[in-house]
């Protein structure tokens, strides 16, 4: 069997697979609220009371950037490691890997129903890909175009500098900007952001809060505003949707150009699914291509939306999967 889990901001998802990479399979599957917890060894050990399987191998996604096998999360106050990580799962080697490097390599086993486009494009066979997933942080990666696969490879794009394009955008990032010293794109792009967006247009006078919606943010968050914004039911909130959507089509046609991903632009993360019809909208896409000269170029990529949740959990069971089959491969050589 393989370890696998999803570890991120707000739910970690922990996972014992079979099968080999491109065909593996869930043999058992919990979800643990993150914030519960002290950290991801907690809830392994919670997991692995509950089911016992020998493990072959184990990989695990999380949310940060990863260094010589340890990574600080920027969401949560976890310090993780391998090794501690290898010791309480009782095996000699733990793989980390960046979440969205973990769900770069889940699309690899998605199925077509996994997937909304947004466009078709005429993908390029010798093309790259991107991907980028806004959730409770903004994760960004690559997928290097190899031949007969492609190579996910990592990135914090998500903490670059946030660039505005027009007026109302400069005047969200000069809000942005007494309440923050670093404007990331994760600052606007994120269940944190569309707070801050929605927060910018009440703030500066630029559409009214309701009290009720007040009240349903008080006690629901990010999740009101959402649900408002795609329900129609409070003008402040399809504005903040809006220019959300807007200024992710922008960040996503700026990874597109940056990995050249002419074989196809993916969109994963919690948020898209839940704003899908936002996001068929044309705002968007507009965004997405509207990059002068190269414009061209992008309309020439497929976007599409991720629609399954498990990707990065599916990610990480299939690099475990690969880890295992490595080690055969040693162990007979050897």
């Amino acid at each position: 069997m393989f370890l696998a889990g999803d570890i991120g901001g707000t739910n970690t998802r922990v996972a014992f697979f079979e099968g080999d990479p491109d065909h593996i399979k869930i043999a058992a599957i919990k979800i643990y609220p993150s914030g519960g917890h002290s950290g991801p060894e907690e809830i392994v050990r919670l997991f692995l009371d509950e089911f016992r399987f020998p493990i072959e191998s184990a990989c695990f996604g999380i949310a940060g950037p990863i260094r010589d096998g340890r990574v600080e999360t920027p969401n949560l106050p976890w310090v993780v490691e391998s090794k501690r990580m290898a010791s309480v799962i009782g095996v000699d080697s733990v793989r980390l890997i960046n979440d969205l490097e973990a769900n770069a390599h889940g699309i690899a086993v998605l199925q077509d129903s996994d997937l909304v486009t947004l466009a078709m494009g005429s993908p390029s066979t010798t093309g790259n890909r991107g991907l980028i997933s806004a959730g409770t942080g903004l994760g960004m990666a690559g997928l290097l175009n190899e031949g007969k696969e492609y190579q996910p490879f990592a990135s914090e794009g998500g903490h670059a500098d946030f660039g505005p394009r027009n007026a109302i955008e400069i005047e969200l990032l000069e809000y942005m900007l007494k309440k923050f010293e670093h404007v990331s794109w994760e600052r606007v792009l994120s269940g944190p952001g569309l707070s801050n967006i929605y927060q910018f247009l009440r703030d500066t006078g630029k559409a009214d809060e309701p009290v009720w919606l007040a009240g349903q943010m008080a006690s629901e968050g990010t999740a009101a505003i959402s649900r408002a914004g795609m329900e129609g039911s409070a003008p402040i909130a399809v504005q903040a949707l809006d220019l959300f959507c807007t200024i992710y089509g922008a960040a996503a046609g700026n990874l597109a150009l940056m990995v050249v991903a002419t074989n196809g632009l993916f969109i994963g993360g919690g948020i898209a699914p839940r704003l899908l019809k936002k996001l068929q909208e044309p705002g968007f896409m507009k965004a997405f291509l509207a990059k002068g000269r190269v414009g061209s170029l992008l309309a020439t990529v497929p976007v599409r939306i991720i629609t399954n949740d498990k990707t990065a959990l599916l990610g990480a069971g299939r690099c475990a999967a690969q880890g295992a089959i490595q080690k055969r491969t040693q162990t007979r050589g050897a």
